[in-house]
């Protein structure tokens, strides 16, 4: 009997004894579990949790043209998922998600089983929710351990708590990782198909869930075989659970794999995307903004489709230029020897490159790639249209925007300001000067003798005919008898010009060196009646709410007078319909009213051409990054730059349209500019720049009312005198 009870005795304590060893373990895991949970997400924080998202620069007319990011994430709703995706993920990951609070028991007893069993973490169990919690919080980890399972229970109950079984669905697409940077559903679909997320088909589902497991083994990219044989596990296991029919288990089966790989990190104007993200990181610490993290929305200026024609204009004949040029200096054997010396290739190597037109090495590229920088302005609004900074071709493609950040010197293109100086001085379109050569004593030894550009010389000449025939000794004489190079610089300096101007006798020629894009502007403004704009690439930031965070309104002043505008913007007109610019007409067809100006500085370094109508201005420069380097012979503005604006302005006036600060403006072929009040139209003589008589050569030309002429021509005043 005492046994019996000394037995009993025994067991009473061994279980107090069990039962108080088992309640301090629960206190030590709960103690245990306590400290983990103290650097797991709150339930606030999981309420407000906004991972890292693609920024992107949205073009005028809806386009995305740049992505910026540290991670690749386009977020989406999950109501644009396709039906079959949504399943292809349950089937996989977690078939009874909506049956569970975050955590699969009977997977957890199997896993633990199979760990103790082989005495390491080998066994997954991780509901789509655990999977959720480890890829939005880098405090749970990845590595396989019982600790980081804990970690991942106490998370995913948390966000079992916190979204509905929808919401979970939602942050687990735009969260999980699908390789090659790819996170997030929508960016996968791109990256690896080239198309909206909504628009994938049951295969490539199939594919982009098959990766989930291990996304660098699986890569249908690297590894197609593998990930063909994953995409047939996923179909086969969506049949079996009678997501999918036998038809359409049969015919997603036989249907190959097709990646159409996207540059995720290409643009269709890559300097122009690159000069808004340097704008942004102007800007975006006084914004409180995070462009490579917030998921912006950039909405720029630029229309793609008038990118589209540029860059097509533009490439079409910067490869004729590169032709001509190749052919030119294989011409000069003196200089093909110090090129292949300076550089230490062979002759006949250097020869083979240029003969053959192949592509020039990068050492190279300095010394032999013709470059060439455009962009088109909407004069109106300041709007940047379209923009390139250099050669497009992937070869080629470099971040030195060449519309922005190279100084040329301009050449004749300069020579509208001088003029404008001269109009504002009382001059007038028909005011004459003597083309005869000049020679300036620089200092004692060096002299300085300008020519025109073809060596011609001539007896009095008109103002208009000086600006049409680009005549550089009737610029400098402007110069020298009609205004002073220090009123040019005070001129070029209002019209925009940015860059040093020096004013010097030379100025007349264009010395002073600028940017492709300034000057453009500099012209919008003669387009735009004298109002000038700032640049205006930027148009709103919004966030990923569609909040808007800043509009920008572009910056705008009057600059000159618009009726002495008006008369230099005449003459202007007076270059493309019989002077320099005369095969905008009779070569490429282009009919509308249109202005501009040829340049092409000495030795044909430099050759421009920068045009406008009532809509569009449009900059062009053509020439070589090392400046002693020349485009060829007769490689003038008017042959080298001016087709790539006729190419490009007669397909945008096709086009008919183009979106500029939010609205779509049509265009009107004939649609001129206006002639405003002060204005007067008169026949004048052609030889006197008096009112015509009935002898005289005469034409009709435009004048500012304060200073017409009001005489009649004394020379021609009867017949007689014409035969003196």
């Amino acid at each position: 009997m005492e046994n019996h009870i000394s037995k009993i005795i025994d067991l009473k304590y061994k279980v107090i004894h069990s039962f108080l060893f088992c309640l301090a373990l629960l206190i030590c895991l709960l103690i245990y579990i306590f400290f983990l949970s103290k650097n797991l997400p709150s339930l606030d924080e999981l309420q407000q949790f906004n991972p890292d998202q693609v920024s992107k620069l949205v073009s005028a007319d809806g386009k995305v043209i740049k992505k910026l990011y540290i991670a690749k994430r386009d977020m989406v709703n999950i109501s644009v998922l396709p039906k079959h995706l949504r399943e292809a993920l349950l089937s996989m990951e977690d078939r009874d998600f909506y049956n569970h609070n975050g955590i699969n028991i009977k997977g957890i007893i199997r896993a633990v089983i199979v760990d103790i069993i082989n005495l390491s973490a080998k066994q997954g169990a991780s509901t789509i929710t655990q999977q959720l919690a480890r890829s939005m919080y880098e405090s749970i980890g990845m590595e396989r351990s019982i600790t980081r399972k804990i970690k991942e229970f106490i998370t995913a109950i948390k966000i079992e708590q916190t979204y509905t079984k929808s919401e979970i669905l939602e942050l687990y697409f735009n969260s999980v990782y699908f390789g090659h940077g790819t996170y997030g559903i929508q960016s996968a679909s791109i990256y690896y198909f080239s198309k909206d997320v909504s628009e994938l088909t049951l295969e490539e589902s199939a594919v982009l869930i098959g990766l989930l497991p291990a996304p660098a083994i699986y890569s249908p990219i690297k590894y197609p075989d593998r990930a063909e044989k994953r995409k047939k596990l996923v179909l086969k296991v969506m049949h079996n659970l009678n997501y999918i029919t036998s038809e359409e288990f049969d015919n997603s089966i036989s249907n190959p794999i097709k990646i159409r790989k996207f540059d995720y990190d290409g643009s269709p104007a890559p300097h122009y995307s690159e000069y808004v993200r340097r704008e942004l990181e102007k800007i975006d610490n006084d914004l409180g903004i995070k462009i490579y993290k917030d998921g912006l929305s950039i909405f720029t200026s630029l229309d793609s489709r008038i990118q589209d024609i540029l860059t097509n204009a533009f490439n079409d004949v910067m490869e004729k230029n590169q032709r001509i040029f190749n052919k030119d200096l294989l011409e000069n054997n003196e200089k093909m020897k110090s090129i292949a010396k300076n550089n230490n290739i062979t002759l006949d190597s250097l020869k083979n490159i240029l003969r053959n037109n192949l592509v020039i090495p990068k050492p190279l590229q300095k010394q032999l790639l013709v470059q060439g920088a455009a962009v088109a302005i909407d004069p109106k609004y300041g709007s940047i249209l379209g923009m390139i900074g250099g050669r497009t071709e992937k070869e080629y493609l470099d971040h030195f925007n060449r519309s922005t950040q190279a100084r040329r010197q301009p050449g004749s293109v300069f020579k509208p300001f001088i003029y404008l100086s001269a109009i504002e001085n009382g001059s007038t379109p028909c005011t004459q000067l003597l083309n005869q050569p000049l020679v300036f004593f620089i200092d004692d030894t060096t002299r300085w003798n300008p020519q025109n550009h073809d060596g011609s010389t001539g007896l009095l000449t008109s103002l208009r005919d000086g600006m049409k025939k680009s005549l550089n000794l009737i610029s400098v004489r402007v110069v020298q008898e009609l205004i002073s190079p220090n009123d040019v610089k005070k001129t070029a300096e209002r019209m925009g010009i940015v860059t040093p101007v020096r004013p010097v006798d030379a100025i007349a020629l264009g010395v002073s060196e600028v940017y492709p894009l300034n000057i453009t502007m500099s012209y919008s403004a003669i387009a735009n009646n004298g109002i000038l704009f700032t640049p205006n690439p930027i148009l709103s930031i919004q966030d990923v709410n569609g909040t808007t965070i800043k509009d920008f309104s572009p910056y705008s002043e009057e600059v000159a007078d618009e009726k002495e505008i008006f008369i230099l913007r005449d003459m202007m007109k007076s270059v493309i319909d019989n002077g320099t610019g005369t095969s905008l007409r009779w070569k490429y067809k282009f009919y509308s009213p249109v202005a501009g100006k040829t340049g092409t500085t000495n030795s044909k370094t430099d050759a421009w051409f920068i045009g406008f109508t009532p809509y569009i201005a449009i900059g062009v420069w053509v020439g070589i990054d090392d400046p002693q380097m020349k485009l060829g012979t007769k490689q003038y503005g008017s042959n080298a730059a001016m087709p790539i604006f006729a190419k490009a302005i007669n397909e945008i006036y096709k086009l008919g349209n183009y979106y500029s600060s939010g609205t779509k403006i049509e265009i009107s072929k004939k649609a001129d500019w206006t002639i405003p009040d002060g204005i007067v139209e008169k026949n004048i003589c052609k030889e006197t720049c008096c009112l015509n008589t009935d002898w005289c050569d005469s034409y009709k030309e435009y004048f500012i009312d304060s200073n017409a002429p009001i005489e009649k021509c004394e020379e021609y005043s009867n017949p007689l005198f014409r035969f003196k």
